[in-house]
């Protein structure tokens, strides 16, 4: 039990390390990114930088290893220098990559949402509206006079709207025209 518990110890701290080597390594290639954000841009993006020399090594040498260039004789850089740095990148990227996926489902979610809320919003002012029509036919029997409450002058309107033939008309041909746009022309419309 004690040789078993010694192993286990050897092996742990192995790859403590190897993860403390790791980290440094991380470190090191984070510091020479941030040197690189550090450094001040010039007026346009892709305008030419006057100075190459403040660019880190590290980013030159991926730089000229993913156009297909080899590096000149004067720089060599570890191996693992440049995989870390692509490796980080890569990682990064995925993470946004999922990321926006997630928030994309998010967005389809919530306009799934809003679209139902919508329609049931619009069967319950149709079903209003019906409600006092029906109100209004058992009103104008004789001898059947009452109040009008808030309720009934708030859906007088819509019920008076719903029978003119221009308004209707005039909406429908207002829906029609919108549909008939590009997502474009809707996106700029709804701003």
């Amino acid at each position: 039990r004690c040789a078993e518990l010694q192993i286990q110890l050897t092996e742990a701290v192995s790859t403590v390390g190897g993860q403390k080597e790791l980290i440094a390594k991380l470190e090191h290639d984070l510091s020479t990114i941030q040197a690189l954000s550090a450094m001040h841009r010039p007026d346009a993006e892709g305008a030419a930088v006057p100075s190459l020399e403040k660019i880190p090594e590290p980013i030159k040498e991926a730089t000229a290893l993913f156009y297909g260039h080899t590096p000149s004789p004067g720089t060599s850089f570890p191996e693992g220098q440049v995989d870390s740095l692509l490796s980080i990148i890569s990682s990064q990227r995925e993470r946004f990559r999922a990321r926006n996926q997630e928030l994309e489902g998010e967005n389809r979610m919530m306009q799934h949402t809003v679209h139902a809320l919508q329609s049931e919003l619009d069967n319950l002012r149709a079903d209003n509206i019906k409600l006092y029509e029906k109100i209004k036919f058992l009103q104008s029997y004789p001898g059947r006079g009452g109040s009008r409450d808030d309720t009934e002058q708030r859906y007088s309107s819509q019920y008076e709207e719903r029978l003119d033939p221009f308004s209707s008309f005039s909406r429908k041909e207002r829906q029609r025209r919108y549909l008939s746009l590009s997502p474009w022309d809707k996106a700029t419309l709804s701003m």
